[in-house]
């Protein structure tokens, strides 16, 4: 039996939890996504040491896990803020206006798509459908959907956020 030596990129005990997920699994291919969320879970993105650490021990191509990465729109490839504002871009949420809504939490926090506020309370992030078409338009703020959102609704909440200390 070939036991498998697993050098971890550093000390820091959260690796041991990334690692025990994909022992779980016997260390397969397929079990990709689900240690890219375990990353996720506890280092609350993935950077390029993780990823690479994730392709190397599942013998997985690095261009395969980033594609992965990059290709849902749950994983993060950035630090983010203290709180998240998710505008779905899909069809029924855009004609019903979050591209308005966008363009206006873009103008009062001075801030661009995939990006966070210099005081790092508020993250800004696109989905190109939330599913939640029935009750458009949607957003997600720090992983609740709210329906029906107007500006002036969504930037009170997330001026809120913004002054949160």
């Amino acid at each position: 039996m070939l036991i498998k030596k697993i050098i971890l990129p550093s000390d820091d005990n959260r690796w041991k939890l990334i690692n025990a997920t994909m022992k779980r699994h016997g260390y397969q291919p397929n079990s990709l996504i689900e240690t890219l969320h375990t990353v996720q879970e506890t280092f609350g993105y993935l950077d390029e040491i993780s990823l690479k650490f994730v392709a190397l021990t599942l013998k997985v191509p690095l261009s395969s896990v980033y594609g992965v990465a990059t290709f849902y729109n749950f994983f993060n490839l950035k630090p983010q803020g203290k709180h998240t504002c998710v505008v779905c871009l899909g069809t029924a949420c855009y004609i019903k206006g979050t591209n308005v809504i966008a363009e206006e939490i873009k103008k009062e926090f001075k801030l661009s798509m995939g990006k966070t506020t210099e005081s790092g309370n508020l993250s800004l992030l696109s989905a190109r459908c939330l599913g939640a078409c029935g009750i458009a338009p949607a957003i997600v703020i720090d992983g609740e959907v709210h329906g029906n959102v107007s500006v002036e609704k969504t930037l009170e909440v997330l001026r809120r956020h913004e002054n949160d200390n």
